[in-house]
């Protein structure tokens, strides 16, 4: 691996005989699998021997702090005399930390246990097994329980200490953090269910289920805010470039747009979904517990078809949507959201959401402006109760227009 990054036979010698070889050998020709460039690579390899010699003075195992003193020790500043830079320190410091981790020679910091971790894994398997619930409802009810765990004295070692004005005092929190009425909705719900277990397991009051308060909600009450169909397209128009990040993005744009998937639908997708026989993509639906497929539009399939010869890395992920710089792994929702909210922002798109969802909410309104029923609509978007997508008739615009031009006089 060596002698294919540099030239020197010192240099290459010098390498080879440091601390740890054979393992910081192995490590680059990992990185070279994950498509990192030879120029990265180099800076890696310096990297790794850098920290080889230190963890080798310091009996094999080392802190991070530790790690950044002995750097700031050895390595050379400029002008001299001068501390070395930080952006220097940190560089060789992510450079190094996979391979420590995989080492065992990185010391983490102690990380502060789950309060009430085995109620909560007990809950999980009870969502999981009894309730059969999606993966994404009980990563979320497990999210909102360890913020609500967190928030409880430290001193409190168990749920039988726990009264309604700590549930009170939580949830009072989260509203003066911003969060929204529905939100606050969802997550005493949340609250809820895991203290019905929880009290039919005696961990906790049996009173304590009915003392969550929910704010009251009105029926239709969230209109969906979306871009226009004018600023999807100038959205569409920004991807338009022939670099490989705008290729991928105008390939997941679209199908954003035209299907209206979720973003975790985007990044699950997988090359197996994408039948080209029958131009046909299969969508999974947590949800829905199933898939869905759709018939491959032409601008979507072109797209893709565009992205997979031109942009997309050349990796054993099956993922679809993979990352354009090393190392190259599938793209995640949060990533989608990110890409979503960047350009709209950069194109100066007022909205209170700017992330992926917002074109879903796109495409809901076009096919309702196009004249698609409400089921029609429901079907498309994946979703299992009519009341998702009846929501949409509060922004039935051409139905409004048609009312705002009816014509009283003749009834009068």
């Amino acid at each position: 691996m060596y002698e294919e990054l540099f030239q020197s036979p010192d240099v290459i010698a010098r390498y080879r005989t440091g601390p740890y070889a054979v393992s910081r050998e192995q490590h680059l020709k990992k990185a070279n699998a994950d498509g990192y460039s030879p120029a990265t690579m180099q800076r890696i390899a310096w990297a790794l021997l850098i920290v080889a010699e230190i963890i080798d003075r310091n009996g094999g195992r080392v802190t991070l702090e530790q790690l950044r003193d002995e750097l700031r020790r050895i390595i050379p500043s400029k002008p001299a005399g001068c501390a070395p830079s930080p952006h220097t320190i940190k560089l060789i410091i992510e450079g190094a930390k996979p391979w420590l981790r995989s080492m065992g020679a990185l010391v983490e910091a102690s990380k502060q246990p789950t309060r009430f971790a085995t109620e909560l894994a007990a809950y999980k398997e009870y969502m999981r097994d009894e309730q059969g619930l999606s993966s994404v409802t009980i990563t979320s009810a497990d999210e909102s329980m360890r913020w609500f765990f967190a928030s409880l004295p430290f001193e409190m070692r168990s749920l039988r200490a726990v009264t309604i004005a700590h549930i009170d005092a939580f949830l009072e929190g989260q509203a003066r953090r911003g969060w929204r009425r529905q939100s606050l909705y969802r997550l005493g719900c949340r609250l809820r269910g895991f203290l019905r277990y929880a009290a039919h397991q005696g961990w906790c009051r049996s009173d304590l289920p009915h003392g969550v308060g929910l704010p009251f909600l009105y029926a239709l009450e969230d209109v969906p805010r979306a871009p226009s169909v004018e600023e999807v397209n100038r959205l569409l128009e920004d991807t338009t470039a022939d670099d490989p990040v705008s290729i991928r993005d105008h390939a997941i744009l679209l199908l954003l747009i035209h299907y209206g998937l979720r973003r975790g639908e985007v990044a699950r997708l997988t090359l197996d979904d994408l039948d080209w026989a029958t131009e046909t993509i299969h969508v999974s639906r947590p949800k829905m517990r199933r898939a869905q497929s759709y018939p491959m539009s032409v601008p979507a399939g072109e797209a893709i078809l565009c992205y997979l010869r031109r942009a997309r890395p050349a990796s054993q992920h099956r993922a679809l949507f993979l990352t354009i710089q090393a190392p190259i792994r599938p793209l995640s929702g949060h990533s989608v959201t990110a890409m979503v909210r960047t350009r709209l922002t950069r194109l100066g798109v007022q909205l209170d959401r700017r992330g992926a969802h917002c074109l879903r909410h796109a495409c809901a309104g076009q096919l309702l402006d196009a004249g698609f029923t409400l089921k029609q609509i429901a079907d498309h978007l994946g979703h299992r109760s009519m009341d998702t997508t009846r929501i949409y008739t509060k922004i039935d615009l051409r139905g409004l227009r048609q009312v705002a031009e009816f014509d009283l006089g003749a009834l009068l």
